[in-house]
C-alpha cells in the first residue's frame, strides 16, 4: 500500500508516524489532538445554533469552501507551492471523497433523520471501523491496550445511546447512515495515511476541504434558495466560530495529527471530540448530563489513558507493526 518508490519525492510521510528516535508518542501531537477534540467537540453547539436558521447543505458548503480557500492562501503566503504531483492525484481524490464528501453528506443526513446529539455520537464510532480497516491494509497489530481502549470507547456510545434505543430504531436508515459516515471518515483516515505525501499537510488539508467540497456546493444548489443572508446575529457569530476555529484549525491540525500518529491511535483519540460536544451542549444549551453521559466519558477517559500512559520502556504498544 505505502508508495515508497525513490522516484517520488519525500515530504509528508502520511503512512508511518513522525516520532523520531523516541520510542514515546509525540507531546505536539497530543497537544494539537486536544485542541482538535476541544474546537470540534464545541462545533456542535454552534452547528445547532447555526442550522435552526441556515439549511444545513449551505452551512456545510460554506465552511468547506471557505476553510479550503484560506487553508490555500495561508500555505502561498507561507512560500509552499500548492502544486499536486500527478503521481498522488487518485489517491489524494479518494481521500477527499472519503474525509469531506462523505462524511459531510452522510452525518447531515443522519441528523437530519435522528437527533443530532445521538447522530454525532454514532457518526463517532469511527475509532472501531479505523483500527479495523489498518488491521486489514496498513498491518498495524492489535495489542491488549488498543482492544481495551476500543471495547471502553464502545462501551461509552453504547451507554449514550441506550436511554434512546426506542427512538432511534424510529429510523433505521439515519442510523445506518450515521455509521456510513463514521466508515467514510475511517476510510479516509486510512487512504491518508497509505502515501507518501510530498506536500505540507496545509496544502494537503486546502485542497482535499475544496475538492471534497464540490459534490456538497453541487447539492446545496438543488436543495433550494439561498437564505444564508436572511440569519441572525447569533447565528452568523456561530458560523463565524465553525469557519474560524474547528474548520481552520481543525482541519490543518486532524491532517498533521494523521501524519504523526499511526490510524488506530488518531482514531481513538478522536472519539474524545463527541465527548467534548456533550459537555458544552450541557453547559452552553442546557442540555441533560446524567449518569450516561458521566459513565460514557469516564469509559473515554480511560480509552484515552490507556493510549496516553503507557510503559517508558520500550516501543509503545500502538506503535508496533
Amino acid at each position: 500500500m505505502p508508495n515508497r518508490s525513490p522516484a517520488h519525492p519525500v515530504g509528508l510521510d502520511s503512512s508511518k508516524p513522525a516520532i523520531g528516535s523516541h520510542s514515546h508518542l509525540p507531546g505536539f501531537g497530543w497537544a494539537l489532538l486536544t485542541g482538535v477534540a476541544i474546537f470540534w467537540g464545541t462545533n456542535w453547539v454552534a452547528i445547532k445554533i447555526s442550522v435552526a436558521e441556515i439549511p444545513i447543505w449551505q452551512y456545510r458548503v460554506t465552511t468547506a469552501m471557505f476553510a479550503g480557500l484560506v487553508l490555500l492562501a495561508m500555505a502561498k503566503l507561507g512560500g509552499h507551492s500548492l502544486a499536486l504531483p500527478r503521481f498522488i492525484w487518485r489517491r489524494f481524490a479518494l481521500a477527499a471523497l472519503f474525509n469531506i464528501t462523505g462524511w459531510q453528506i452522510l452525518s447531515a443526513y443522519a441528523a437530519h433523520m435522528i437527533a443530532s446529539g445521538k447522530a454525532a455520537v454514532l457518526a463517532y464510532t469511527m475509532p472501531i471501523w479505523t483500527t479495523l480497516l489498518a488491521v486489514i491494509f496498513l498491518r498495524e497489530r492489535l495489542t491488549w491496550r488498543i482492544l481495551a481502549a476500543l471495547a471502553l470507547s464502545a462501551l461509552g456510545v453504547f451507554v449514550l445511546i441506550s436511554s434512546g434505543i426506542d427512538a432511534l430504531g424510529a429510523s433505521p436508515l439515519g442510523i445506518l447512515l450515521a455509521v456510513l459516515a463514521a466508515f467514510s471518515w475511517a476510510a479516509g483516515t486510512i487512504v491518508q495515511k497509505s502515501i507518501r505525501w510530498p506536500i505540507p499537510v496545509i496544502v494537503l488539508a486546502g485542497w482535499q476541504l475544496l475538492l471534497g467540497g464540490i459534490p456538497i456546493l453541487i447539492v446545496a444548489l438543488f436543495a433550494g434558495p439561498i437564505v444564508i443572508q436572511n440569519a441572525s446575529a447569533p447565528a452568523l457569530l456561530a458560523l463565524a466560530y465553525s469557519l474560524m476555529v474547528p474548520m481552520l484549525f481543525g482541519q490543518y491540525a486532524w491532517f498533521k495529527v494523521v501524519s504523526l500518529f499511526p490510524a488506530t491511535v488518531a482514531a481513538i483519540g478522536s472519539v474524545m471530540v463527541p465527548m467534548v460536544g456533550m459537555l458544552s451542549g450541557a453547559v452552553f444549551l442546557g442540555e441533560p448530563l446524567g449518569w450516561r453521559e458521566v459513565t460514557a466519558l469516564l469509559s473515554i477517559v480511560g480509552a484515552i489513558s490507556l493510549i496516553v500512559f503507557q510503559p517508558k520502556t520500550g516501543s509503545p504498544a500502538a506503535l508496533k507493526r
